[in-house]
């Protein structure tokens, strides 16, 4: 029987609640990961078209597919998810989040369902999905075997798992911390606490405790000169992406 037990960290939560109204804007405290999406959204959309053979190229490759955003925000990827054609699903534990991501939908003529809710207590309700996307949650939730069990018990059998979080090093904190909320003040203060970090390493090894079969890694990169993001084959050291398989 799948637990219901929560994993959420009510000072976690707390902290996105405060920054829940800034989602949609553009030079506002989610300017990180305005900037990061469409690096993002080439590598998710990749991973799921390989997996499931879609052509991206065609109208709403990704029709019949189920797809959760898990610690979705204010929807910055369920929006392009349903776009594409797929039956959304965006849950977040901070309620202030979903409102922000209804109205946005709604005006931009999107049906989503979006759920103040936690991955557990879905997967008690045994919903189940082709696709479940866990991006920068990870590193915020307070039991994080436990909750990617939960994102595992979300999957249909060959379910594919894409996860993304910061690598734990003296780089990561000089960049994702006194860089991003200290010197360019993208992010408040303490949003992330380095120690909560995960290495890729640690991550695999989770995601295979957690009964799922990682099959790829990719580094996202940050080019200080061209001032833009771009994926990484090997260079893992600070922000990164996963993928995983729930075997059949």
């Amino acid at each position: 029987m799948p637990t219901t037990a929560s994993t959420i960290d009510p000072a976690e939560i707390a902290k996105f609640e405060a920054m829940a109204a800034e989602w949609w804007d553009l030079e506002g405290k989610f300017k990180p990961l305005h900037m990061l999406n469409p690096t993002r959204l080439d590598y998710i959309t990749g991973q799921i078209a390989a997996e499931f053979d879609r052509d991206l190229s065609a109208d709403a490759p990704f029709a019949g597919l189920r797809i959760l955003d898990i610690g979705c925000g204010g929807g910055l990827l369920c929006e392009p998810m349903a776009r594409l054609g797929a039956e959304v699903v965006g849950a977040d534990a901070a309620a202030g989040n979903i409102p922000v991501a209804q109205i946005h939908a709604e005006q931009a003529g999107l049906q989503i369902d979006y759920r103040h809710t936690t991955a557990e207590a879905m997967a008690a309700d045994g919903e189940q999905f082709d696709v479940v996307l866990n991006m920068e949650v990870v590193e915020h939730v307070a039991d994080p075997l436990s909750y990617l069990t939960a994102c595992r018990t979300l999957l249909r059998p060959r379910g594919l798992h894409i996860c993304s979080t910061i690598n734990r090093n003296p780089k990561s904190f000089a960049m994702a911390i006194v860089g991003a909320e200290y010197v360019m003040r993208w992010l408040p203060k303490g949003t992330h606490e380095w120690d909560k970090f995960i290495t890729p390493d640690e991550l695999f090894a989770l995601l295979e405790r957690a009964g799922l079969t990682p099959v790829d890694r990719k580094g996202f990169k940050f080019d200080f000169l061209g001032w833009s993001w771009s994926i990484s084959d090997n260079d893992l050291s600070v922000n990164y992406v996963t993928t995983s398989v729930k075997p059949s």
